[in-house]
């Protein structure tokens, strides 16, 4: 039985085997490596406050998320692969209700992003 998110090693774990699973993708890696030219050793330790912060409240992230995103050439299949690769990844390393929590906050993250990118209507389903 795997465990619950707990502690902010769970944290760097759940994002450096997500980020490692993004960087393999054919379908994420050209738009993180290639057209945001991610620099990975300053990106990563933001993305710890972040869900840090998402997950327990630790108020440790301080940005805006949703304006470094507006330039990026992405639809619906970029956030669909993005919210499926973070699912699994949560599913190989955790349960539990943290976990769970985890996986709604991403697929709200998804879709708040996608309204805001004009993807999709707030109206669809």
């Amino acid at each position: 039985m795997r465990r619950d998110i707990a502690t902010e090693d769970d944290i760097k774990l759940l994002v450096d085997t997500f980020y490692d699973h993004v960087n393999q993708d054919e379908i994420l890696s050209p738009v993180f490596n290639g057209f945001a030219n991610v620099n990975w050793p300053q990106h990563l330790p933001v993305m710890y406050k972040f869900w840090s912060t998402v997950l327990f409240g630790s108020m440790a992230y301080k940005g805006q998320p949703f304006p470094k995103h507006m330039r990026l050439p992405v639809d619906r299949k970029h956030f669909a692969r993005w919210e499926s690769l973070f699912t699994q990844t949560v599913n190989e390393l955790f349960e539990g209700p943290k976990a769970a929590e985890a996986k709604q906050k991403a697929a709200s993250i998804a879709r708040i992003f996608q309204m805001k990118l004009g993807l999709f209507s707030t109206l669809e389903q």
